[in-house]
């Protein structure tokens, strides 16, 4: 399936064209037919000799109708474009020549119309050719026709035959973004849709978000047609309608897109490249943006005579690459429609610019996202952004560039890396320094105190910055062991615990140590002492040797007994046997009762 689109001045023919090619007529609304003036989108449709499938948008030519001209073009790749031969060159014509070659439009067909009332054809076609020389059409075949006698119509379908064959297969395997150019309703229906699907797939039963100018509303897709027929399912390049159900017709509108959920990030702040049309720093700052079917207000702000940042009247599902065609609604004319150019957009999520000459700094780094380094680049002023995220902006991602390092999802400049790493490594030994005795740095001071944007992170960075990770805490390797002036007391604590295990000593005797609840933290952090409920200290070791004491008696074995073979006291006993319950070492049988688990 293929898509084309008209395009040229008002009278020269254009639907006339598509009804001899397609048997349809194009013009759907009575004041048009009445009028002899298309005023809105047309759609026919046709099989042409080579068996290919194309559909056809014919367009309005006259100038008060450019914006429904630029919803019809947009979408589609290839362009039928009119000029008539009794004619020529015409003032829209130019218009519509600037919107193809602001849209990056470069495959196509002249159609000299009317071909049947001029004797000599030399003439138009060497005008038409000269007007084309600096566009992407000023190679395109020139086919002569006359719609009234059906002269050359059998030269068109083959020469449109040809460049359809030769534009590129687009792709059913990436995001769909179906830009809205039709909204009405069907009795027995309900609400449908029609646009030109230029990439992706939609099927029945699909689920969307409708980003429209107000809200986003979720919908479902009841059905796909083609060309008035049912079909499984829609892939590009094709003009489909869309059953919809969960909206109403009143609440989609031209200029609309369909998205699935939380695949397209929604902008309206974009810096944008110059590709045609005038210097910016001589453009009205107010316009109008055409994007896809849309038409949105919008202020161009020059960051250089090239590029320029934009500010729309309403978020649009816009990505790197996306082109703009920028139109002065206030120029003069009869509805003041003149197109100033197109652009390129180049970043989606722009940084802020505050302060004097941001402007002329912006426009020297655009020129980084232009090259094969743009994702590179990208990562490195963000330092760190999730991959999804990069998707989301329409960036390529299937390898990953120099200078960046993937963490799980997260793609890291590697200065960035390395500013965290020695940031983590500087927190953790200040933390030390200030508070020998304490648990460490803790994660969430961590965090803040190098501006990590996720804690998921934080475990990869400890392990490359040989930071100790433990119980929500981080020390640099052997700062654990380290008790400074309580090193003397716990080491007089070990010799009398060595010499009589289970006698914990009292808490007076432990304050005669000086040995507090900071300094015995700091000692069981270091692995020197255990602690249990009620203040009892032990070594580390006191479990094990409890429980060969406790293997020797008979089993069941009471609370006293257990004291006795110990040889300590029942405040020492209860936690430390509730210790070894709590290891699964012993089990509990009743209040007075235990035995040792075998």
């Amino acid at each position: 399936m293929y898509v084309v689109a008209t395009a040229g001045h008002v009278d020269h023919g254009k639907s006339a064209l598509v009804r001899a090619l397609t048997d349809i007529e194009p013009d759907r609304w009575a004041e048009e037919r009445r009028r002899g003036l298309t005023i809105d989108l047309g759609f026919a449709w046709t099989t042409l000799p080579s068996g290919q499938s194309v559909s056809v948008v014919d367009v309005p030519g006259h100038e008060r109708f450019i914006a429904n001209m630029l919803a019809g073009i947009g979408p589609a790749p290839v362009v039928l474009f009119v000029v008539a031969a009794d004619e020529g060159w015409m003032p829209q014509s130019s218009e519509h020549r600037d919107a193809l070659a602001a849209l990056g439009i470069e495959r196509g067909i002249v159609v000299l119309s009317k071909s049947d009332l001029v004797s000599d054809l030399g003439p138009v076609t060497a005008q038409v050719r000269a007007e084309l020389a600096e566009t992407g059409l000023r190679d395109a075949p020139i086919v002569s026709v006359s719609a009234r006698t059906g002269a050359g119509m059998a030269q068109l379908r083959d020469a449109l035959g040809r460049a359809l064959a030769e534009s590129p297969e687009p792709s059913a395997r990436v995001r769909v973004r179906l830009w809205v150019d039709r909204s009405f309703t069907i009795a027995g229906a309900g609400t449908v849709v029609t646009g030109t699907l230029a990439a992706g797939r939609i099927e029945s039963g699909d689920r969307f978000d409708v980003l429209g100018e107000e809200r986003t509303i979720p919908v479902t897709v009841r059905g796909v047609q083609s060309q008035e027929r049912s079909i499984e399912y829609a892939e590009p390049i094709r003009r489909v309608a869309l059953n919809l159900r969960g909206v109403r017709s009143d609440d989609v509108r031209r200029g609309d897109a369909l998205v699935r959920p939380g695949e397209w990030r929604l902008t309206d702040t974009l810096d944008v490249r110059r590709v045609t049309g005038r210097d910016y720093r001589s453009v009205p700052a107010e316009l109008t943006a055409h994007v896809g079917t849309a038409a949105v207000p919008a202020r161009l702000r020059p960051l250089d005579a090239d590029a320029a940042r934009l500010t729309l009247a309403r978020p649009l599902p816009l990505v790197a690459g996306d082109r703009v065609v920028l139109r002065d609604p206030g120029a003069p004319g009869s509805e003041g429609a003149r197109i100033v150019g197109g652009a390129v957009v180049l970043d989606t999520e722009p940084p802020e610019l505050r302060r004097r000459g941001d402007a002329a700094r912006r426009a020297a780094a655009l020129d980084e996202l232009e090259g094969p380094d743009r994702v590179r680049a990208d990562v490195q002023r963000r330092g760190a952004v999730r991959r999804t995220h990069l998707q989301r902006l329409g960036l390529d991602t299937e390898s990953v560039p120099a200078g960046v390092r993937v963490v799980d999802e997260w793609w890291i400049a590697e200065s960035q890396w390395t500013t965290w790493r020695d940031g983590l490594v500087a927190a953790t030994l200040s933390r030390f320094e200030s508070d020998p005795l304490g648990p460490g740095l803790s994660q969430g001071a961590a965090l803040d105190s190098i501006g990590l944007p996720d804690p998921e992170l934080l475990a990869p960075l400890a392990a490359q910055a040989e930071v100790e990770l433990a119980a929500g805490h981080l020390r640099m390797p052997g700062t654990s062991a380290e008790l400074g002036s309580a090193a003397a007391a716990v080491a007089a604590l070990e010799d009398r615990l060595r010499a009589t295990p289970f006698a914990a000593p009292e808490s007076d005797d432990l304050v005669s140590l000086g040995l507090g609840a900071r300094e015995l933290a700091a000692a069981e952090r270091a692995g020197r002492v255990l602690r249990l409920r009620d203040g009892v200290v032990l070594l580390p070791d006191a479990p094990a040797l409890a429980m060969r004491e406790l293997a020797r008696l008979q089993q069941p074995f009471t609370t006293s007994a257990a004291r006795q073979a110990l040889g300590t006291t029942r405040r020492v006993a209860i936690p430390l046997l509730e210790h070894l319950d709590a290891r699964g070492w012993t089990r509990r049988l009743d209040a007075g009762h235990r035995e040792v688990v075998r």
